[in-house]
């Protein structure tokens, strides 16, 4: 990447390594500044799509033995290409350095090898300290585990050897360690970004979407700005939301290293430090920048004012407002910026609701007649996150290249304008294909046996389909009455090894169908892609749409929220299990660990219970659950809801039985920010059933429900506790095709005990 490239004349970082690899566990031990004197190992990561760019960056910056992967570059050379890593690379989210690779057999062995190692060439044992953790294999099933297997060991290692152990601080710790599983194989790594390097520190305002700096970067470049700058042209967004394409592409013009804003980096409080190198590296960048004269090349325009003003914010914090210019058009009225033909760059809107999808259409088709009428001689670069719409452009793309902006997949589709015209390609009839004709059938016929039967019951909202065609794996719910009914859509992301481009065609075969064989208008489906979420990703917001609905369920009544989130407000699958709450709470002090909406509560309310407590960790959650209870008027003072951790909580209180009916519905794995320490169902039911016991009176009874599919109830560390499993009693008909998602449990206290306490 040319605005990356270190000067000329400038010592390369790094060299050949010399001789045989060292042994992974000899590398251990090794103070930093030895390990770092000729080439130490580094990993570097990228956004899907972006490695390639990320591998050329380095090779450009010095580094040496540069590998790429799919997400990520194995490069080796010394500490100073580690600090231009962090400090020049545009594409990178992260760089490491590793401390060795040891072998992830047994948790035990990792116990033992991490504790094995000597942590204070690292970190003080008075420093604040983090763990991640990403991959996996079948001793380390999830991040949260590996994370918390890292940190203990480390602390107690600390501990041993200096009577000491540091502060846990999940935000901007001084050392962040990391451990990658592959394998049967752990790389551990002193995380040097600190967090993610897309956080430049220029971003004051933000689109309800915004574009990761560092994809943006490696759209620009592969789109070739840094040719189309050095030859004097210029670069077009005409629909420039917050700005970042003109952001980072004036950063590239200015020759500004993309992290010189940053006040916050990984490797200053690690014990290898040298500040004297990185305040060196500094001053070099700073010469950089202001050797460049700045020149008006970078053009951006957008129909909404809000985001004008956005871009222009944006390009001033980052220091490059002579570099750009910003002003309000629709795009009817864009046209070419003075000068030379340049390159047009852009990420249209993507719809994030399917309802969106004719005006999306309408988008492309006029985009592609300003493209074609008005840009002959530039080149084009569209990154679209509804790529099967951009056929609607009419322009063949020359290129196509995959990319992902945060969980969402997109195509970098690429145009010489000056090319002639490939014959535009037939639309296609995506509801006619044969497979689409079969899950079409199967959709009708689970409409008629499941719509009857939900008739009956008087159930408005259910899941229709669920994955009962392997091949079209989605899960299909409806929600309300057929005059103002909606559609929730979601899609098991494929495996690696299913072809994604096959995968693609089934989608577009399903969006295809579902409406004409439910009847429902586009604006009242919405989509989501469910995938294994990692450590660091928890189910956090998608959106900021506000946009809410009531739904009814047992005469009693809900918002939800189709957008903003992955789920929408009520699990359909608990049905029955709050049929049963409602039940059992006549007359009952009510507790709800992990109450989430507290559609719960709002069931044991409406069941009589003297009062309700919900307890959970989220203020969004808690808003929602008031919410809720306020709809069915339940706002008296005996309906309580408190924010906290559930675990915390119950260990703070004194053991004084006071509720009669208990309910736990715990996340599978939860590491917020606000706990302490991280929650995994299997590992911590036990204590949790205990510590709920204590505060259950005599006859009073505890309902316990998971997701978690191989989830396994601890009966033996439960041996005080009547258990009833109401697994298959309260999976609802709806559901009974995926019966390993749902398990529920009734636990009480025998009566003999109950009369001798």
């Amino acid at each position: 990447m040319s605005a990356t490239a270190p000067r000329a004349g400038a010592p390369k970082a790094g060299a050949p390594r010399a001789g045989a690899p060292m042994a992974a566990e000899s590398r251990l031990e090794r103070a930093p500044r030895a390990a770092l004197s000729e080439s130490a190992h580094w990993l570097a990561t990228a956004p899907i799509g972006a490695a390639s760019v990320l591998a050329e960056e380095l090779s450009e910056l010095g580094a040496s033995e540069v590998r790429a992967r799919s997400v990520d570059v194995r490069f080796t050379g010394p500490l100073e290409i580690g600090y231009r890593a962090c400090l020049w690379s545009r594409a990178a989210t992260r760089v490491l350095l590793s401390v060795g690779t040891v072998q992830a057999v047994s948790s035990a062995g990792l116990l033992a090898a991490f504790t094995g190692i000597d942590w204070t060439v690292h970190l003080s044992p008075t420093a604040t300290l983090a763990c991640s953790s990403s991959g996996g294999n079948a001793v380390i099933r999830h991040t949260l585990y590996g994370a918390q297997l890292l940190k203990d060991a480390v602390c107690d290692r600390l501990r041993e050897t200096t009577g000491q152990r540091p502060t846990i601080r999940p935000e901007r710790p001084d050392v962040l360690l990391h451990m990658h599983v592959e394998g049967e194989r752990a790389l551990v790594s002193v995380d040097f970004s600190g967090e993610s390097l897309h956080r430049r520190g220029y971003r004051l305002a933000a689109g309800a979407a915004p574009l990761k700096e560092n994809v943006a970067a490696a759209v620009l470049w592969r789109a070739g700005w840094p040719a189309v700058n050095a030859q004097g042209g210029v670069l077009l967004d005409p629909m420039c939301g917050s700005g970042t394409f003109l952001t980072e592409a004036a950063l590239m013009a200015g020759d500004i290293a993309p992290a010189l804003g940053r006040d916050y980096f990984g490797f200053q409080g690690w014990r290898g430090h040298d500040r004297e190198l990185w305040e060196r590296l500094l001053d070099e960048a700073r010469a950089r920048g202001a050797a460049r004269t700045p020149r008006r090349c970078i053009y951006g325009s957008d129909h909404d004012p809000g985001a004008v003003r956005a871009s222009l914010e944006n390009a001033a914090a980052a220091g490059v407002a002579d570099w750009v210019h910003v002003e309000r058009r629709a795009l009817d009225e864009v046209t070419p910026p003075r000068g030379s033909p340049g390159l047009l760059v852009c990420n249209p809107p993507y719809g994030e609701r399917i309802g969106a999808e004719g005006d999306l259409k309408a988008l492309y088709a006029d985009f592609g007649r300003v493209l074609r009428e008005r840009f002959s001689g530039w080149k084009a670069a569209i990154l679209s996150g509804a790529f099967p719409i951009a056929r609607e452009l009419g322009i063949n793309a020359q290129r196509t290249h995959p990319f992902f902006n945060g969980a969402l997949e997109c195509r970098l589709l690429r145009f010489d304008l000056a090319a002639p015209e490939d014959p535009p390609r037939p639309r296609v009839d995506w509801a006619a294909r044969p497979g689409a004709q079969m899950f079409a059938n199967r959709l009708r016929k689970n409409l008629e046996r499941l719509g009857s039967w939900a008739a009956r019951e008087g159930i408005d909202c259910y899941r229709l389909y669920d994955a009962d065609m392997p091949e079209y794996a989605f899960a299909i719910d409806l929600y309300g009455r057929s005059h103002d009914r909606h559609v929730h859509l979601q899609e098991y992301a494929p495996p690696h090894d299913v072809n994604p481009e096959g995968a693609r065609e089934r989608r577009r075969e399903v969006l295809a169908v579902v409406p004409q064989v439910l009847g429902i208008p586009l604006e009242r489906m919405h989509s989501r892609v469910r995938r294994p979420r990692s450590a660091r990703d928890q189910y956090e917001k998608l959106a900021t749409t506000a946009e809410r609905h009531v739904i009814g369920e047992g005469g009693l009544e809900f918002w939800i929220n189709f957008r903003d989130y992955l789920d929408t407000g009520i699990f359909l699958d608990h049905r029955l299990v709050r049929a049963r709450l409602r039940a059992w709470a006549d007359g009952a002090d009510f507790l709800n660990l992990f109450c989430y909406t507290a559609t719960a509560s709002v069931y044991a309310a409406a069941g009589g219970a003297r009062s309700t407590l919900g307890i959970d960790l989220s203020n969004t959650y808690l808003e929602w659950a008031r919410d809720n209870l306020t709809l069915n008027g339940f706002t008296g003072p005996q309906h309580g809801l408190e924010r906290a951790d559930c675990l915390s909580w119950l260990e703070a209180q004194p053991s004084a039985p006071r509720f009669d009916l208990i309910y736990i519905d715990p996340p599978t794995f939860s590491n917020s920010k606000r706990m302490q320490g991280v929650l995994d169902v299997q590992r911590d039911h036990v204590p949790l059933l205990r510590g709920a016991r204590r505060l259950l009176r005599p006859a009073g009874q505890i309902v316990f429900s998971t997701h978690y599919e191989r989830f396994r109830l601890e009966r033996g560390a439960l041996a005080e506790l009547e258990i009833e499993d109401l697994s298959k009693a309260t999976l609802p008909k709806d559901f009974e095709r995926n019966p390993r998602m749902h398990h529920c449990y009734r636990l009480t206290v025998p009566q003999s005990r109950s009369r001798t306490r």
